[in-house]
């Protein structure tokens, strides 16, 4: 038999494709590219994807090793999947191999034969009369119970993952099973079709003129590629276009592809989903165990799964008959990877829409300025929704100048007083913080010492319930102490606040209303999210406290006071996308008040309420300040009018990572400007001490052939068996 040679990639952080042989014993059946095949590397095996076969070989064939096993499971990637997965690693300047280990379930990256499990579904049995009398009762005793009912009754099959992400316990849906209501069956694995009752008519509500354009606007332009950029001010009705537009797309039993920023807006998303189509839908997120993202991987790849809702790493999941992408939020900093392979989830997906010649909508109140950038320049479809769904009003901003008030734990007296208000006629206020812990330190009052990170140069944050200090940073933690270090003085104090402290002073406050507390650190436990967010949108709690997890796209009909007490960080940064980043959050956090037919109200506390930012914001709205900043970043020569990559490197001592950077400065690189290296704005993080290097182009182009070249310098450093370096194209936080 002829020879056969096969390219490929290995998880190994090497930017280089890899030839092995393949042996009689296995050149049948005929091998593909995307499959999965055991290769010997060094001294051990691991899993490589096949990217090229050939006949010949340029190497020496005597080096060349013969691969150890086929994995003949049907796990394999289409061909249209592995050119994108190269596309990404060429466009990151990413090693191919590692790109391709994160577009894989974690099972699939190992050797081991995979024993799975048939997908199992939940259904409905059929009433009798023997059981209606339990419906009724359970929806008069236990309605947790009977909603889970409702929604079981509603499908033709729902998963546990999907029940679980809605809320539900195991507990509730033991109960139902008990009383023979409900059964649970293999789930029976055919391509998706659609069928007449898929949609859900009774659920769907009236489109606006503004977004009835939209919506035949992406449906003329299903079958070849655009992008929809839907600006649309918080509550206008996005997720309505969205259900609307891929009525069209489901119809011709193709498949939607949503992503969402975080897991946190995933039930949400979920919700409203199951409620207007009866159709499989698979979730793609890091709250899945390893299983469950591979049953994931398969309902999409055996087009058993009409809807996959996911946070960025969906973007990889392999959908043969993919219709429409769609991009919640997009401009959510979320979407971007900040280590490792660092993608960004919205770039890639425009990407993907591209090579499948297909459309792709981004939808937020707050576009990002390159989103914004490229609608004003006509490449973006853009549209915009300037009226709220419904009879809800935009809320009105007022800040309030804190240098004017007297604060009680870091409460000002106007904004008491409108909590107080708010509470009376039983309305619901959201306070956000973006600070989780008790306090962001803690000092000594009489030498004045503060708990330092030795290993990252700043202070612990204290987390008084857990009686910890923990560094926010490398992880690192340690026991509160009794006594001053330095001086050894008692008299140990919090500097600053936190959620929790928040939350414990709203106690002493407002004794006789409940008070509920959503940031990362109240939320670790699988399922407290949903189950928090479901206690506030039934009103358990009227004091709501959090951090940005509060701040994106849900939906809390009762809030009508939103309180913002901390903006003033953002309006004196180094980072000249920081000013971006507080307006949107700012915008994001507003929107969650005022949202059914109550009227909202939002305070910005400031001790700086002069600042220019924030008067424009206020006064002028997200638009107008969007448009004067895209102005002076034009001016400034900043993206996205140019283009920017950031070579990042760290090491054990402060002139390593330096006097790397610095050498690769040296040469000229044509149509490219360097900025540094300089230390970054945390210089010693983990014990290491970081600095980066900034490369500008005003093209794409030419950025793309500076980082080529610098690439190329770097293996004859002479200082880089001495240190780390990562590169990012594109990025968007220097505060790494």
């Amino acid at each position: 038999m002829p020879e056969q040679y096969i390219q490929v990639a290995i998880p190994v952080p090497m930017r280089q494709l890899f030839t092995y042989r393949v042996p009689d014993a296995l050149k049948s059946p005929t091998i593909n590219v995307g499959e999965r095949v055991a290769v010997p590397f060094g001294s051990r095996k691991v899993i490589g994807i096949v990217i090229e076969t050939q006949a010949e070989c340029n190497f020496d064939l005597a080096k060349i090793k013969s691969i150890a096993g086929r994995l003949n499971d049907n796990f394999n990637l289409s061909q249209s999947l592995v050119s994108f997965l190269q596309l990404c690693a060429h466009y990151y300047h990413h090693p191919v191999g590692d790109v391709f280990q994160q577009a894989l379930p974690i099972l699939l990256r190992k050797i081991e034969n995979i024993t799975l499990t048939p997908p199992m579904v939940w259904q409905a049995k059929a009433l009798d009369n023997d059981k209606k009398p339990i419906v009724e009762g359970l929806e008069k005793k236990a309605a947790k119970q009977f909603a889970l009912y409702q929604i079981i009754n509603s499908h033709r099959g729902i998963s546990w993952v999907e029940l679980r992400t809605l809320g539900y316990s195991k507990a509730q849906l033991n109960a139902l099973e008990s009383k023979q209501l409900i059964t649970e069956i293999e789930q029976i694995t055919t391509e998706f079709n659609w069928q007449d009752d898929t949609l859900n008519q009774n659920n769907k509500l009236l489109l606006s003129p503004e977004q009835a354009i939209i919506v035949s606007a992406i449906n003329h332009s299903l079958g070849k590629f655009s992008c929809h950029l839907v600006d649309g001010v918080t509550g206008s009705g996005k997720t309505e276009v969205y259900l609307q537009a891929m009525e069209a797309v489901l119809a011709n039993n193709q498949q939607v592809l949503v992503i969402v920023p975080e897991i946190g807006l995933t039930p949400q998303t979920l919700d409203r989903f199951e409620q207007r189509f009866n159709v499989p839908i698979a979730l793609h997120h890091s709250a899945l165990n390893d299983k469950e993202r591979l049953a994931t991987w398969l309902s999409a790849q055996q087009g058993s799964a009409a809807i996959i809702i996911g946070t960025r790493s969906a973007i990889f999941t392999p959908l043969h008959r993919l219709g429409l992408i769609i991009i919640d939020e997009e401009h959510d900093s979320s979407l971007k990877q900040q280590d490792s392979f660092r993608y960004h989830g919205r770039d890639m997906a425009i990407l993907r829409a591209r090579q499948l010649n297909i459309p792709i909508v981004l939808g937020s109140a707050t576009p990002s300025f390159e989103s914004l950038h490229n609608a004003l320049s006509g490449k973006y479809n853009y549209h915009q929704l300037h009226n709220r769904a419904g009879k809800s009003n935009k809320a009105k901003i007022a800040l309030i100048d804190m240098n004017q008030q007297q604060v009680e734990f870091g409460l000002s007296g106007t904004l008491k007083h409108e909590m107080k208000q708010t509470l009376a006629r039983g309305e619901q206020v959201l306070l956000f913080l973006n600070r989780r812990g008790y306090a962001p330190a803690i000092n000594c009052q009489e030498c004045h010492w503060i708990a330092d990170c030795q290993r990252c140069d700043k202070p612990y944050t204290l987390h008084q319930k857990q009686g910890l200090l923990i560094c926010h940073h490398c992880g690192s933690q340690k026991r509160i102490p009794p006594q001053c270090p330095s001086c050894g003085s008692v008299r140990i104090a919090p500097l600053g606040q936190g959620t929790e402290q928040l939350e414990s002073r709203l106690e002493e406050l407002f004794p006789d209303n409940s008070i509920v507390r959503i940031d990362r650190d109240s939320t670790r436990k699988k399922g407290e999210l949903a189950k928090l967010l479901q206690e506030v949108s039934d009103k358990k709690h009227q004091l709501l406290v959090g951090t940005q997890m509060l701040a994106k796209g849900h939906h809390f009909p009762d809030v009508t006071l939103v309180a913002v007490l901390d903006v003033d960080g953002a309006l004196f940064s180094f980072d000249f996308r920081a000013s971006e980043q507080m307006a949107q959050l700012l915008i994001q956090v507003a929107g969650r008040a005022g949202r059914a037919s109550k009227p909202g109200k939002v305070l910005v506390q400031s001790n700086f309420v002069d600042h220019p930012l924030l008067q424009d914001l206020v006064h002028n709205g997200y638009h107008h300040f969007a448009h004067q900043a895209l102005t002076e970043r034009k001016q400034a020569l900043l993206p996205p009018f140019t283009f920017q990559a950031l070579l990042r490197a760290d090491a054990n001592y402060p002139s390593y990572p330096e006097k790397f950077l610095r050498e690769l400065t040296v040469n000229r690189i044509e149509g490219c400007e360097f900025a540094g290296p300089v230390p970054a704005a945390m210089e010693k993080k983990a014990g290491k001490f970081r600095y980066h290097l900034i490369i500008q182009a005003k093209t794409r182009k030419e950025l793309h052939r500076g980082i080529l070249q610098l690439l190329a310098q770097i293996p004859n450093n002479e200082w880089l068996a001495k240190v780390r370096w990562s590169l990012d194209i594109d990025p968007i936080d220097l505060n790494w």
